[in-house]
């Protein structure tokens, strides 16, 4: 392919971006953004609490490992989806990408609620994970190149976290679903297709709030598109400092010298990661993998193990996961701060030790039948509550230690990786080991979830990068900076 004519501009967006101090402009900008993450945990939500309607008559009468494997059906959906537009994110704009992913999940949920047997129920899953796949790369690169650097972490962990939210709202809206007690007594038949419809509805309720959503200053400069990245930096300027824009605080940063380009060789974009930041290509597959095959291995077969091996009934589900979700999205509104104070490297070191040590301590009450089913969801939410950070720490490590040029599609890829590696093959794992009925067996693979979590706080501690405070071009200079 032909390259574009190279010219050089000096930019002052970076710079002028990280020095506004937090604003109502963006609590609207992560409130149209973040809302990803909610959608997502109300589909792992929803499917885990209606696992057991799923499997009845008035489901679509499946058996726990085809629950599980629609789980993974989802997962190599929001694979593929991360890849595809992770790649076209960077190559096209965060805006455009953005709301094609939410339009896409929106569509493939809705869909979901008119599934009629195994196979329809996991093409809807696949184009639900599609869309929400897409989303893991567009917004994650998008929010951290609107928020200033100096809050980045914080607001990352917080948007991340709200995953959990989403958890708890589904959670709430299967338990009401599914309830007997409505006027008119609502089926669980009817119920666990209203559910899926009501995801969807939310997803282009949000799609209308993403309209109003600006491009990233920081793309268009790369792309050459100076004038229109300083117009949007200049209005964003106005709103945060209420139309005086000679009160917002002196730049920190020099002028960011780049060349510019249409887009960046898939050839520069492996050449870097293998390269020049191989040590940092390793560090993100450690943490991705350890957090996808934690999460998935614990959460998408939470609602089957209690049901499994404690005789929770289908109605009952759902409030066995609100408490789980509740303390998980509690983590990262509490802890997140330290991610901007204490640090990066010490915060994802210590989350993902803590996290890993206190699954391990589940180990042998559970497979012993020490614990019950209450306290067995205590524990797990202790757990949850530290691992929801150090999950949400992944994305935002991601998202910080690559160069703008390659940023959405480095963390479709490993997003991928992780999934592939750590989220697909758990739920298909537990799913076998839960029919098994052996406890020892379903205790084995939360071992091995705790290794994994332990192994990657080992890979922080010797080579995290601390991005605390700092501008994303000093974490990681562009591709195309002079």
């Amino acid at each position: 392919m032909t390259r574009a004519k190279v010219d050089t501009i000096k930019s002052s967006v970076p710079a002028r971006l990280d020095r506004l101090p937090w604003s109502s402009w963006h609590t609207r900008i992560i409130v149209a953004l973040g809302t990803s993450w909610i959608l997502d945990g109300l589909e792992v939500t929803l499917v885990g609490s209606l696992s057991g309607i799923l499997e009845s008559a008035n489901g679509l009468r499946l058996t726990d490992p085809q629950v599980t494997g629609a789980a993974t059906t989802y997962l190599s959906g929001a694979v593929f989806g991360a890849l595809l537009f992770g790649y076209l994110t960077d190559r096209l704009g965060r805006r455009k990408l953005f709301l094609v992913t939410l339009a896409t999940y929106s569509i493939a949920t809705i869909s979901t609620a008119f599934s009629f047997n195994l196979l329809s129920f996991s093409i809807f899953r696949f184009f639900t994970g599609v869309g929400i796949g897409g989303e893991y790369a567009a917004i994650n690169s998008a929010v951290d190149e609107l928020i200033p650097g100096k809050l980045r972490g914080a607001v990352d962990l917080i948007v991340n976290g709200t995953f959990w939210l989403g958890a708890t709202i589904g959670s709430i809206a299967a338990l009401v679903l599914l309830g007997h007690h409505l006027p008119g007594h609502l089926s669980q038949k009817v119920g666990w297709r209203l559910a899926f419809g009501i995801g969807g509805g939310l997803g282009l309720i949000v799609l209308v709030l993403r309209l109003f959503v600006p491009e990233s200053p920081r793309w268009l400069m790369l792309r050459g598109h100076e004038d229109r990245a300083n117009d949007i930096v200049s209005d964003i300027e106005r709103h945060v400092s209420k139309g005086h824009p000679d009160t917002l605080p002196p730049l920190q940063d020099k002028p960011l010298e780049i060349s510019v380009r249409n887009h960046t060789p898939l050839k520069e974009i492996f050449s870097n990661m293998t390269g020049e930041n191989r040590s940092r290509s390793f560090l993100a597959v450690s943490l991705m993998v350890a957090q996808a095959f934690f999460f998935n291995a614990v959460f998408f077969s939470y609602g089957l193990v209690v049901k499994k091996f404690f005789h929770v009934s289908n109605d009952a589900l759902p409030l066995y996961l609100l408490p789980f979700a509740i303390a998980s999205f509690l983590g990262p509104v509490t802890l997140g701060k330290l991610f901007d104070k204490v640090g990066r490297k010490p915060m994802i070191t210590a989350t993902y030790a803590a996290a890993g040590f206190l699954l391990a301590c589940t180990i042998f009450p559970f497979a012993h039948g020490s614990l019950g089913p209450r306290g067995l969801g205590i524990a797990f939410s202790f757990v949850f509550f530290i691992a929801s950070s150090a999950a949400s720490a992944a994305y935002l490590t991601v998202s910080e230690i690559f160069p703008l040029e390659i940023r959405a599609f480095a963390i479709a890829i490993f997003y991928a990786l992780g999934t592939l590696i750590g989220g697909v093959g758990a739920p298909i794992l537990f799913g076998f080991l839960i029919e098994s009925g052996s406890r020892p067996a379903v205790a084995a693979g939360y071992a091995l979830g705790a290794l994994l979590m332990i192994a990657a706080a080992v890979c922080e501690h010797f080579i995290g990068v601390e991005a605390a405070g700092k501008s994303l071009e000093s974490v990681s200079k562009p591709l195309q900076s002079k």
